[in-house]
């Protein structure tokens, strides 16, 4: 049987090439059928690619960041091969020079992908680490380990090598190239700016509701269900509701006609291990405050790890991102197109304010909604986020759909 080949993945209609990314085998190792060979990146969504069939990875065509076109041939696999061959006369002569995408070490250690990427972000080189693999190979679990007994190590440096350009003598500038991700987002903003008439209006909410209600039921919440009974569930129901109030804010402009979407798919912006992605939670009305929470927390953990599927950031009727996290007090966020609205959340304050004529401290949070004012009008839009407020003070309304 001759060799098979590997070639690069298509992972969307739209998407003509891919970034290769770690590759998590190297030439000379024996992969079975279905084993993840290399990990390639778009500007939506990271893809292993799988092992076609058993038998030793002979070729590696491409290296770490290289930009190839879908269905380009990118590695070879021998099904002829047997286990036992896999590597053991580059390792038994201690050969550094076996094709591989990353470059070796040192004397005869040979630096694995995964190893030689971590090295770079850590400011090291492979002698400062010793190397356990087989036949003296220096491995990602290696430097992980001299990472967690070197407390001294330098900080982390950015994946992509710079081209380093001196200017004015003694300062430096460095010139990295976008990844496929952030092309894809600077695009889209762009795109946003240019196509929508996007206006934005604000309003405050008071949390002390839904900060009691948390407080009462956390135990009993997290004891039944396994996680914590955060505040992006609320604001899931209470913007569910609201659109179904105003559903020319859960609405898209297709061509010269109006799409009203009668499902409430709602994408939650999300910083990734890449770059902020918008994961969906689908058909959101039907879900309760458990499973919005449980499918936040499984797109959180997922996001930071690369391992979002394109179908998960399709589609999406309209979203809601958080600056709260990052401290965020006021902003305004801007439209993910086709979509015509997002709500923007923001940090939680106490301030002062009157209640009943008297002056008091509550836990207050800006809120605000950036749409498109060519298919939502003015009236639509403040009174959608005047919704959503009475929704989230008064959290029974929510429980209720009230």
């Amino acid at each position: 049987m001759s060799l098979i080949e590997v070639k690069a993945p298509s992972v969307g209609e739209s998407i003509t090439e891919v970034v290769i990314g770690e590759w998590v085998k190297s030439p000379g190792d024996w992969v079975e059928e279905d084993d993840t060979i290399v990990v390639v990146e778009s500007d939506k969504v990271n893809m292993e690619v799988p092992a076609p069939a058993s038998g030793v990875l002979v070729e590696a065509l491409k290296s770490e960041g290289d930009t190839v076109p879908v269905g380009e041939l990118i590695a070879r696999i021998d099904p002829n091969a047997k286990p036992a061959e896999r590597s053991e006369p580059a390792e038994a002569a201690g050969d550094a020079t076996t094709t591989s995408p990353a470059g070796a070490g040192s004397g005869d250690t040979r630096v694995m992908p995964a190893a030689q990427r971590l090295l770079a972000e850590k400011g090291l080189s492979a002698d400062q680490v010793s190397a356990t693999g087989p036949g003296g190979r220096l491995l990602k679990e290696d430097v992980l380990a001299h990472q967690g007994s070197k407390a001294s190590a330098k900080p982390a440096t950015p994946v992509a090598t710079p081209a380093v350009v001196r200017v004015a003598g003694s300062r430096e500038q460095e010139v990295v190239k976008m990844s496929p991700l952030r092309k894809t987002i600077a695009r889209r903003l762009v795109e946003a700016q240019q196509t929508a008439a996007i206006l934005s209006t604000f309003n405050e909410v008071d949390m002390s509701a839904v900060m009691a209600l948390r407080k009462q039921y956390q135990e009993q919440f997290v004891k039944r269900h396994g996680r914590k009974l955060g505040f992006m569930s609320f604001f899931v129901r209470a913007v569910v509701e609201a659109l179904k109030e105003y559903p020319a804010v859960n609405a898209r402009i297709e061509g010269d006609s109006i799409v009203y979407h009668h499902y409430y798919d709602i994408g939650v912006a999300i910083g990734g291990g890449k770059g902020l992605v918008v994961p969906v939670i689908r058909n959101a009305e039907a879900l309760s405050l458990s499973e919005i929470e449980g499918t936040i927390s499984d797109f959180g953990a997922r996001a930071k790890a690369n391992k979002i599927k394109l179908e998960e950031l399709q589609g999406g009727s309209f979203s809601i991102t958080n600056g709260g996290v990052y401290g965020s007090l006021l902003s305004t966020p801007i439209i993910n197109p086709p979509q015509s609205g997002i709500l923007g959340m923001h940090g939680i304050q106490e301030r002062p304010i009157a209640v009943n004529g008297e002056v008091v401290i509550r836990p207050m949070m800006y809120i605000a909604l950036s749409y498109d004012h060519r298919i939502i009008d003015g009236r639509e839009a403040v009174s959608f986020l005047k919704r959503v407020k009475e929704l989230v003070e008064d959290p029974t309304r929510v429980l209720l759909e009230a």
